[in-house]
């Protein structure tokens, strides 16, 4: 026995609906899903990070390195889609040794389509033409998906929180970042 299919009107122009709504999506998906990206700009962005260290050696009176890993999400601060709503993973090394005192690493943000920008980052790079941006500078040196051959320089500050309750030894922080990028 062959089963009976029963369609109405109803149905199939729900179905078309649907069909064709999937045609337009593969077809132009900028135009339904938002404006591609620039190509290149300036953006102003926070990223609220919480630090965790890692492990550390340390040489009474002569100094200490700790490794440590930084994970928080980022917020344009004028409220475009570029950098906002990103989540972001940094490691670093923190070296305390006499009078030297810096920082050094890398992070990688990723978007909620989980494309991303990848950056390195030295406290002792310090853009003197942004003074308040006076804690060190990221490189950006690529990206995947939407990102793919970003490249650009992010001057940015530091802002301690306060301590976080609990163990471990963590830390929390703004970073503010004045971000030159561009795509080619």
């Amino acid at each position: 026995m062959k089963p009976t299919i029963v369609t109405s009107a109803t149905t199939t122009k729900t179905v078309k609906a649907a069909l064709v709504s999937g045609l337009l999506l593969s077809l132009v998906p900028g135009a339904v899903l938002g404006a591609p990206i620039e190509k290149k700009g300036t953006t102003p962005y926070v990223t609220h990070f919480i630090f965790r260290p890692l492990h550390s050696i340390d040489i009474p009176g002569l100094g200490t390195a700790t490794a440590l890993e930084a994970v928080g999400t980022t917020e344009n601060m004028k409220g475009e889609a570029m950098l906002d709503k990103m989540s972001a993973q940094c490691t670093a090394l923190s070296v305390d040794s006499g009078d030297k005192k810096y920082i050094d690493g890398a992070c990688v943000l990723a978007d909620k389509d989980g494309d991303k920008i990848f950056s390195t980052f030295d406290t002792r790079d310090k853009d003197k033409s942004q003074p308040d941006m006076n804690c060190g500078t990221h490189i950006i040196t690529g990206g995947t998906g939407k990102y793919q051959g970003i490249t650009g320089s992010e001057p940015f500050s530091c802002i301690a929180m306060p301590a976080l309750a609990g163990p471990g030894g963590y830390t929390a922080m703004d970073i503010p970042h004045n971000t030159t990028w561009e795509i080619k």
